[in-house]
């Protein structure tokens, strides 16, 4: 795999206000402010979510979806020049350890974060940054001890994050992509295209000698009912391999509900449930579901599972990613995001991956305090992670650990 942060080739299309284009502003003419009712801003947040190199995470849908399931504040940082907005940055404050920490809403479940950045504002010195830092410190003065902006990359879709001088430290996770072309065969030919096409046929046969099958889009309320088998069949996978299960708070989980309510706009879609249905001797089993978003031309795999007890030897879940690829290139879509998480079946498919880093800017003395020791932390999950050995080991004792916590006992 080519180990570089991902810089698409294809043109990102801007959408800038006509009398903006040819016009920009620098960081030391905003002015900073806390918007304690983001609401009122949500036109010019949607205006500035438009542009492509704006994480859907950071999209008005997305955060609302998010606070409104855990019930938590919203803070919005502005910046304004010229009676006009030209960033955004949508933050959450929860406790952790006794420390109060300011981040982007959605928290583990966000893939890619960006911010939200007028793309005709100038790309900041260091001096301007260091100034933008200490106003975001004391915007938060009373609200929260650490601002942790994590997984931004500090270039995306060929351009420099306005914030990347302020990175402090490489997150441990990394998210992994497959450029797509119009042309299905002309975007398997990055992989083992002989290799994949000869699986698919093979997955195919096993599927028809059956019964066969049918790749669903849930629509309506079949999209909330198929949410919920979602849960349950990675619920019994993560349990199976001894790991907690991530989705299991009704909070998270009416989170994912809400992202189902929101309805499409043009091709962006916060979320779409997509499943292989076996037919014939095991009618309507579904064998795979995947969750998807769409923002433009970028799609980003939110969550997948599998269920096993049926037609395992088919692979329904490499099955279901041939599908849903080969639909995106149809669709003008010109990436298929993996998410963060280094996984064999990603790097099967990705010939991409975006190295994210994490921006920590102390608001408190206890944030003072506490930066080196997330540092370290961080820097201690990345050793880690990089060593496939001592991965495995950590695995090994998660599970052991989650057993015995359980009542369980080891396997």
């Amino acid at each position: 795999m080519q180990k570089r942060n991902a810089l698409y080739a294809q043109p990102i299309p801007e959408v800038v206000e006509t009398e903006r284009q040819g016009r920009t502003v620098g960081f030391s003419a905003l002015d900073i402010r806390l918007e304690m009712a983001p609401g009122a801003l949500e036109q010019e947040w949607r205006r500035l979510e438009q542009s492509g190199r704006t994480s859907l995470h950071q999209g008005f849908d997305w955060c609302r979806a998010w606070c409104d399931a855990q019930d938590t504040e919203l803070f919005l940082v502005q910046g304004t020049a010229g009676g006009e907005t030209w960033l955004l940055l949508p933050l959450e404050v929860s406790t952790e350890t006794g420390l109060k920490v300011a981040r982007f809403p959605g928290g583990r479940f966000n893939n890619i974060n960006t911010g939200l950045f007028d793309p005709m504002l100038a790309v900041p010195d260091a001096e301007e940054l260091q100034n933008f830092a200490v106003s975001l410190a004391h915007l938060l003065r009373g609200h929260a001890d650490l601002i942790a902006l994590d997984n931004v990359p500090l270039s995306w879709r060929g351009a420099a994050h306005p914030l990347a001088g302020l990175a402090t430290i490489e997150n441990q996770n990394r998210s992994f992509q497959l450029p797509l072309f119009p042309n299905f065969e002309a975007t398997l030919s990055q992989l083992n295209a002989k290799g994949r096409r000869k699986k698919f046929r093979s997955q195919m046969r096993k599927l028809e000698a059956i019964g066969g099958f049918e790749h669903i889009v849930a629509t309506g309320q079949d999209s909330h009912a198929l949410l919920e088998l979602f849960f349950r069949q990675k619920g019994e996978r993560l349990t199976s391999l001894g790991l907690p299960d991530v989705f299991a708070s009704p909070e998270t989980r009416q989170f994912f509900h809400n992202l189902l309510n929101v309805p499409a706009e043009n091709s962006n879609m916060p979320l779409s449930l997509h499943a292989i249905r076996l037919k014939g001797t095991h009618d309507g089993h579904i064998a795979a579901i995947a969750g998807l978003a769409r923002k433009g031309d970028h799609v980003i795999c939110l969550f997948s599972s599998i269920d096993e007890s049926i037609a395992a030897d088919a692979s329904p879940g490499e099955l279901l990613f041939w599908l849903m690829i080969e639909q995106c290139c149809h669709n003008g879509v010109a990436i298929f995001d993996f998410g963060i998480g280094d996984q064999l079946y990603k790097r099967s498919w990705c010939s991409q991956e975006t190295i994210q880093h994490d921006l920590l800017i102390p608001v408190s003395w206890k944030g003072s305090l506490a930066r080196p020791a997330l540092i370290a932390s961080t820097k201690a999950k990345a050793a880690v992670k990089r060593n496939p050995r001592l991965y495995s080991l950590l695995q090994r004792w998660r599970s052991g650990a989650l057993h015995n916590s359980s009542g369980g006992k080891r396997s």
